[in-house]
């Protein structure tokens, strides 16, 4: 009897399991060399082809679009419990994740700090994907892994979405978004094998996510940043 009982338990945590395994077989451009990176299948347009095909989640909630070096998790996080304060059910979009892949995807409301997506929505999610696989070749993991987070804020109905962007920003998976603010960190050199060794590539990268007639927060940069 005990053992009947325990198994749907089992069961879904199998199938989570098996949804982050199949996450993980695609490509991760955070760990893959410049030459990959800059001259490989990357499709800019690819994102939003798929969540089209998945019914655009990406237009069904106001969001806040946050790009940087430094301390946009952090801004993230502020920006996103200040409004779980104010009432708003805030969908919370970062990366990495500190010690469970879930941490990732959050859905905050006053009753609920930690809001992690449940891994019964995270397989349900991956599986309309899973669907669509043949017609979206070389889909990368981060691609796969914001339609997951999109879809999930989209069906939850939440308010507000704060988005963090991947990698750079100019071709990041969340660039499909048309936010209610964009908003860039300060900078630095990171990520120069993909995103270039000096200051102004890195700058042209990360303003990839500033849209006509959207406001734009910025920290303070270095002139070379803001000459880009």
């Amino acid at each position: 009897m005990n053992s009947s009982a325990t198994q749907p338990t089992q069961n879904k945590a199998d199938a989570y399991e098996k949804a982050l395994d199949y996450l993980y077989s695609f490509i991760n451009f955070e760990r893959k060399k410049q030459d990959r990176y800059m001259a490989s299948k990357l499709d800019h347009t690819r994102p939003r082809r798929l969540l089209d095909a998945l019914g655009t989640p990406y237009g069904r909630f106001p969001a806040i679009h946050i790009a940087g070096t430094k301390g946009k998790g952090s801004v993230a996080a502020i920006c996103a419990f200040t409004l779980r304060a104010a009432g708003y059910t805030v969908g919370l979009y970062t990366s990495p994740h500190l010690q469970e892949f879930r941490e990732r995807i959050r859905i905050l409301t006053l009753d609920d700090a930690d809001g992690r997506i449940p891994k019964t929505a995270f397989t349900q999610q991956i599986n309309k994907i899973c669907a669509l696989e043949a017609d979206f070749p070389d889909i990368t993991w981060f691609e796969i892994l914001t339609a997951i987070a999109f879809l999930h804020f989209a069906d939850s109905g939440v308010d507000i979405a704060v988005v963090e962007v991947g990698l750079g920003g100019r071709l990041d998976a969340t660039n499909v978004l048309t936010p209610l603010v964009s908003v860039i960190t300060r900078l630095s050199l990171d990520h120069t094998t993909l995103l270039g060794n000096k200051l102004r590539q890195i700058a042209y990268e990360k303003g990839g996510i500033i849209k006509p007639g959207i406001p734009v927060i910025s920290a303070n940069q270095e002139p070379e940043a803001m000459q880009e």
